[in-house]
């Protein structure tokens, strides 16, 4: 059973695919409320950079250091390089990843930064993105990159 705070985070991934977008969201979670929420808006905004969790910090506006420090990062998949990079800057300790069945990012360099990491391995976000890669493998590998 997921928490409200990942059912957020997908519900995030759920808007972006109906608007047209890669189906990732992600939730910032700060004293067991929500204060970003953001899905991978990269087509729809034609941005390098808006991946669903950095959508969420952008949304979460200005927060003073020792916010982020008390923070929870829900996402619906595993951080790529970029995401952590974010997450690492702002000194977000905990994150909390749907899956990582899809797509392995960079949980390994998180944990070594003192970072904790739960991966649920949840059947609705692998769905999401099983389904996702499956009909827009170019698309897929544009946003990892590849």
């Amino acid at each position: 059973m997921i928490d409200e705070f990942m059912r957020a985070a997908i519900n995030e991934a759920e808007q972006g695919l109906q608007e047209g977008g890669i189906p990732i969201g992600s939730v910032l979670v700060h004293g067991r409320r929500i204060i970003g929420r953001g899905h991978n808006r990269r087509v729809q905004r034609g941005s390098v950079v808006l991946h669903g969790e950095m959508d969420a910090l952008e949304n979460a506006g200005r927060q003073p250091a020792a916010v982020y420090r008390e923070c929870t990062l829900y996402t619906t998949l595993s951080p790529c390089a970029m995401c952590t990079g974010a997450i690492l800057l702002y000194g977000i300790r905990h994150v909390v990843v749907g899956e990582s069945h899809t797509f392995v990012g960079e949980e390994a360099l998180l944990r070594s930064r003192g970072v904790v990491v739960d991966v649920l391995q949840d059947a609705t976000c692998i769905q999401l993105m099983t389904t996702f890669i499956r009909a827009n493998p170019r698309l897929w590998n544009e946003d990892i990159g590849a």
